[in-house]
């Protein structure tokens, strides 16, 4: 809606900007309205499933995470004993 009015332009040369704003906020609450009855609720298996695949993803990027603050941190260690010694 507000694209076919950038569009046109009818919006700038009809009316005023400030006699808008109740019929373009009304617009806007019947348009808000139509896309809430859109809205569809997951079911409560489709929950637990993505609860499940995003917990379990949580899980595997703080091992790969924990790994590999571990090896750079043992590679830091050596090379500051290397380079003090």
């Amino acid at each position: 809606m507000a694209k076919a009015i950038a569009a046109t332009g009818e919006a700038s040369s009809a009316t005023p900007q400030w006699k808008q704003g109740p019929e373009r906020f009304l617009n806007f609450l019947k348009d808000v309205r139509s896309e809430m009855h859109k809205v569809v609720t997951p079911s409560r298996q489709e929950v637990r499933t993505t609860t499940t695949v995003v917990i379990i993803t949580v899980f595997m990027f703080a091992a790969y995470f924990y790994l590999v603050d571990t090896v750079v941190g043992r590679i830091m260690q050596s090379l500051l004993a290397w380079l003090t010694h």
